[in-house]
């Protein structure tokens, strides 16, 4: 990217980083389970409770037929 784009963007240092997952409603729940499986994505905070509260909700994506979720570290 040029210095030019990067004076453009409005992104605060503060901000915490995204990664986002599109495809298949399948092929998105494949990489959030393989995300845990990993330990890319940790977010157990106890044995007994296990939620996987750094995903958001898989949801219909802006593209046609494809599902999303977003990852927040």
């Amino acid at each position: 990217m040029s210095t030019e784009f990067n004076e453009l963007l409005k992104v605060s240092y503060t901000d915490k980083s995204q990664i986002w997952i599109i495809g298949t409603r399948e092929q998105v729940l494949h990489t959030i389970n393989e995300f845990y499986v990993k330990r890319i994505a940790t977010d157990f905070p106890s044995e007994t409770l296990r939620e996987r509260v750094k995903f958001t909700p898989i949801i219909p994506a802006p593209f046609e037929g494809k599902y999303m979720s977003v990852l927040v570290r």
